[in-house]
């Protein structure tokens, strides 16, 4: 289960459950307008215009249209389960990670969601990530153990070994620019 607040409509919030139910929610009066299937994994509005929602589902990305409420694309390619994804600081880009791969999507000029980038594991299962605050073409990986950064113009990745378990969850802090990350080692460690 996840939840994420709507980037420009404060009366909003996005979740999703282990049955694969999308529900928006009003903050104001605790109704749910709308409700829709197909995310069980994650939800992520896309920042700044909202136009879509990343619903991550067992192999598979939903692109919802936020305003139609529908699915526009199926994000494919992943053998394995999704564990996470995120979205870049201006929503051009989304990532999509399981075990094993990680992809990261743009949308073309027809509108369609196009694989641009991948990233095979090298023995470092990935869990969840997130893009530089700063530096938009650096993903940040949380794996076990490590933090994998992949410099996705120049395809090179280099290893950090941050905690002593495996790596949860990562956040970013545009205004700093500081890079959390916590871990089943019970730490919260930032990186600048």
């Amino acid at each position: 289960m996840s939840l994420d607040f709507h980037p420009t409509k404060e009366d909003l919030i996005c979740s999703n459950d282990s049955n694969g139910e999308i529900r928006i929610w009003s903050i104001t009066n605790g109704s749910c307008p709308k409700v829709l299937e197909g995310g069980t994994v994650q939800v992520r509005f896309q920042p700044r215009t909202a136009k879509y929602l990343a619903a991550a589902s067992e192999t598979v990305v939903n692109i919802i249209d936020v305003e139609t409420f529908r699915i526009n694309q199926q994000l494919q390619g992943h053998a394995q389960k999704l564990h996470s994804v995120c979205w870049d600081p201006s929503g051009e880009f989304l990532a999509c990670v399981s075990e094993d791969l990680v992809k990261v999507w743009r949308v073309d000029n027809s509108g369609k969601w196009q694989p641009i980038h991948d990233l095979n594991c090298n023995g470092n299962k990935f869990n969840t990530c997130v893009f530089h605050p700063v530096y938009s073409s650096l993903l940040i990986i949380g794996c076990y153990q490590n933090l994998e950064l992949w410099n996705m113009v120049e395809n090179k990745t280099m290893t950090l070994l941050a905690h002593e378990g495996q790596i949860t969850s990562l956040a970013v802090s545009s205004v700093t620019g500081l890079v959390a990350s916590a871990s089943h080692d019970k730490c919260v460690k930032l990186w600048k």
